[in-house]
């Protein structure tokens, strides 16, 4: 079963019952991710670390591994 086909359904129940809707699939899925960053970047700081953004991290490995 699909994401969609189970919030097709779970609204269906919801208005059925009149429980409030379920959030869509995906709604909060950008929220999630730069919450996930700020995360990182916070725990970057704690350990004495700079905190720049992820990107350059991920860069840098590939940077490293291409010239290998």
């Amino acid at each position: 079963m699909t994401a969609i086909e189970q919030y097709l359904i779970d609204t269906y129940r919801a208005s059925q019952h009149g429980a409030p809707m379920p959030p869509p699939p995906g709604r909060d899925d950008l929220a999630v991710l730069r919450a996930a960053r700020s995360y990182e970047q916070f725990r970057a700081v704690l350990d004495g670390r700079p905190a720049r953004h992820p990107w350059w991290a991920a860069l840098r490995r590939v940077w490293v591994t291409a010239r290998r």
